[in-house]
């Protein structure tokens, strides 16, 4: 397997299912598998991914460049490292980038 299919694996591995799974398991903000894939891929990005990537064409995360790749694999190992406090840091800014308001505390 290349680099890419690796990191592409390892992408679908975190946010599809490992981050959600323990997200549910210790009360994170969000647990949706989407939801961590709108806030690992808007940061990926820089801001909505759908205004960068073609929301028609699925996956979105396989419409990533390789440094768009790298980054959002990173942040995802990142989420996976350091929990909630820095997933909803991430998910307030995603938010804010669609106009919406940050969840408060103990809602989902």
């Amino acid at each position: 397997m290349d680099d890419r299919a690796l990191l592409l694996a390892r992408y679908r591995e975190l946010v599809l299912d490992q981050l959600p799974r323990r997200a549910r398991a210790e009360g994170w903000v969000v647990t949706a598998d989407h939801c961590f894939g709108r806030i690992v891929l808007d940061h990926a990005v820089g801001g909505r991914w759908y205004d960068v990537l073609d929301r028609r064409r699925s996956p979105a995360f396989a419409q990533l460049d390789d440094a768009q790749l790298h980054t959002a694999v990173g942040l995802a190992e990142r989420i996976a490292a350091e929990g909630d406090p820095l997933l909803r840091r991430l998910d307030a800014q995603s938010l804010q980038w669609r106009g919406k308001h940050a969840k408060s505390p103990g809602r989902r």
